[in-house]
């Protein structure tokens, strides 16, 4: 890595003096390009981060996770019926209709569709029915009370009249949002406009970490955020041109199992796995102190989240004893296939855990895959361990999704097979609550059964990193990692040298 940061370096020096073709419009690099422009099939994050520029939607969430008014503010008339009633801001779309009542209700009718097959639809399929009210207001019937409904609503809102006619929204989007749509002449090359001011935004995938920090440094981008290993982070502050911001984040890093595996679905492992990782000197010398460790999936900031300590604290002796507990030895180690995706950083995080499991008698065979295989892989149970995050999650129902027995996929995010009668019932119990502050003590509960049961061993939350020149202005950093910050983010302007 050494190595390649010094050739990194060189490439630098090399080429400081070209500089590129002017621009009128801020170019934001990205690490992944968006998957779909269309706000009803969107999970991947940089797909998620960029629709919600395009589109609105109806309820947006606090500090805490909490759902606040976005699009509407609600009334919640009994325990299964909401009305919902738009306000006045993000109510024109981009080809100059207005957004109605119709236009949530199809949208909402849309992904509710079997047929249309949106990822989406599991956590709605509460809704019963939906009825227009009048031009502003609209009801959501469901078939059970849920508290946490109001923050379920989150999916941008298209226009009815063009739904109706299959309209490809991921190739043409039209929503109501900051942005609007100018084109997408390549997969890597996207082009959006600032409703406000004509402001133009390109974003630009650029996947390779260093040719990315390369064209930040030549002007060929104005701003990148996130997914680049901490030396070229440290570099970049470094140079007076350059600025850094950096924000806590919520996004949950952890490992993965196969509890059907007969070694990854050994209680005895998985804890010996636990006790295995220095997470404190991963965070210090590999994040460059960029994360915190996490205890569960939510940070301790949110409504729902544990304030425990690290649950399994840095102990190899344990780790061993563990494993020997499990049946295994230095003459029989314990043999784990580790998955990955094939990021070159992520390789790297991945080496490091395979080192330290090494050190206390695990033998892992560490297999990088491109993003597709792998999550593929992932979806379908091929695997013993593997490493992701959770991003961008706000509702605590994801407990439901990711760990409760019937959310095996493809009915959901189960995707370990974990399989547990008290977990279920714990998860169900905390959805009948009326209230959250209710939902809040159930779900500490089943946080804490999943630190002694382990279908995940929690990692930490990564911070994000924002990097600009110097002349760009406005920018905030979200906890989540959300792009809003371009809807104020500016570029004075300066001369550029002359090319050679």
């Amino acid at each position: 890595m050494l190595k390649r940061f010094f050739v990194f370096i060189l490439l630098l020096l090399a080429l400081a003096g070209c500089a590129d073709p002017t621009s009128d419009a801020l170019r934001f690099g990205l690490a992944s390009a968006p998957v779909t422009l269309d706000p009803r099939f969107s999970t991947d994050a940089t797909s998620t981060r960029i629709n919600r520029l395009l589109y609105q939607q109806l309820v947006d969430f606090d500090a805490a996770s909490y759902p606040i008014p976005a699009l509407a503010t609600w009334k919640k008339l009994t325990p299964t019926h909401y009305r919902f009633i738009l306000g006045k801001a993000g109510r024109v779309f981009h080809d100059g209709n207005n957004l109605t009542a119709t236009d949530v209700k199809a949208t909402y009718d849309f992904v509710l569709d079997v047929k249309n097959a949106s990822p989406h639809r599991a956590p709605l399929d509460l809704i019963q029915r939906i009825e227009v009210v009048d031009v502003d207001a609209v009801d959501f019937y469901l078939n059970k009370a849920d508290a946490l409904f109001p923050g379920k609503l989150v999916v941008g809102i298209v226009p009815a009249t063009l739904s109706a006619t299959q309209h490809l929204f991921n190739q043409k989007p039209v929503g109501s949002g900051a942005f609007s749509f100018v084109d997408w002449p390549s997969e890597g090359h996207l082009r959006l406009m600032r409703v406000a001011d004509k402001q133009k935004v390109e974003f630009l995938h650029v996947p390779d970490p260093t040719v990315r920090a390369i064209k930040l440094m030549r002007g060929e981008i104005d701003m990148l955020q996130n997914d680049l290993p901490p030396e070229l982070v440290s570099y970049l502050g470094s140079q007076k041109d350059m600025q850094v911001l950096r924000g806590r984040g919520s996004n949950f890093s952890y490992l993965g199992f196969n509890m059907n595996d007969p070694i990854t679905g050994r209680l005895e492992v998985r804890r010996a796995i636990a006790h295995a990782l220095d997470r404190d000197a991963i965070i210090k010398y590999v994040l460059g102190n960029a994360a915190r460790p996490a205890a569960a999936m939510f940070p301790p900031d949110h409504w729902a989240g544990i304030t425990d300590s690290l649950g399994y604290a840095y102990d190899p002796q344990q780790a061993r004893a563990w494993l020997k507990k499990a049946g295994f030895s230095a003459a029989h180690p314990a043999q784990i296939t580790y998955k990955t995706s094939s990021d070159p950083f992520r390789i790297r995080l991945a080496t490091i855990i395979q080192s330290q499991l090494q050190e206390v008698g695990i033998k892992v065979d560490l297999r990088s895959y491109d993003w597709g295989t792998f999550y593929g892989d992932i979806k379908s149970g091929r695997f013993q361990m593997f490493s992701l995050s959770w991003v961008g999650i706000k509702n605590p129902d994801v407990f439901h999704y990711a760990f409760h027995s019937t959310s095996m996929p493809p009915e959901g995010a189960n995707r370990g097979r974990f399989s547990s009668p008290v977990a279920d019932h714990l998860i169900e119990a905390a959805q009948a609550e009326p209230e959250l502050p209710l939902q809040a003590l159930k779900y500490r509960e089943i946080q804490h059964l999943l630190l002694e049961k382990l279908p995940y061993v929690p990692l930490w939350y990564e911070d994000h990193i924002f990097i600009a020149r110097n002349n760009v202005s406005g920018y905030t950093v979200a906890p989540d990692g959300n792009y809003d910050g371009l809807m104020k983010v500016n570029r004075s302007v300066v001369k550029l040298p002359d090319a050679h």
